[in-house]
């Protein structure tokens, strides 16, 4: 997108959010829960990114985005803090790739807290790439008509 001296850009007052401060572990862990949890946030913020074609016009959503992880973490952290702290040790620490396979033990555990806790299952396999119908409130753009000049006469064959 160029940059020109009238274009719009958003102060750091209003890009200024807290930031989810996690290991790449610990968000790779977290990942299905935390997906299903902002499921709804999460489409919304990619629904905007993708219809609006500029970002500048998505920050509300992404920081609701953003707003929904840290709840998210701050559940865990009061209530399944051990069992999710065991979990991502054991991604960060069994392989260069954070492959979840060789923790499917502390996985059972975390899996087990968050639904005696939270009341919220691990999705199951497929879960996010399946298409699913996203309603929203927010309304669709409207694109710009696109204005073409009229042609010159000049070449044209009279029949």
């Amino acid at each position: 997108m160029p940059i020109y001296k009238d274009t719009y850009i958003p102060t750091d007052e209003e890009l200024t959010v807290p930031e989810v401060n996690l290991t790449t572990a610990h968000l790779r862990a977290a990942a299905y829960h935390l997906g299903k949890s902002c499921d709804h946030e999460s489409k919304e913020f990619m629904l905007c990114r993708d219809e609006e074609k500029d970002p500048r016009k998505c920050i509300e959503e992404g920081k609701v985005l953003t707003s929904c992880a840290m709840k998210f973490f701050k559940k865990v952290k009061a209530l399944c803090r051990d069992e999710f702290e065991q979990y991502a040790h054991c991604v960060d620490y069994s392989s260069s790739s954070f492959t979840l396979k060789w923790c499917r033990k502390t996985q059972a555990v975390y899996d087990q807290c968050i639904f005696d806790k939270l009341g919220q299952e691990r999705p199951p396999l497929g879960y996010f790439s399946k298409p699913r119908v996203h309603t929203t409130k927010r309304p669709k753009p409207v694109e710009p008509k696109q204005e073409f000049p009229d042609t010159p006469e000049i070449g044209r064959a009279h029949v």
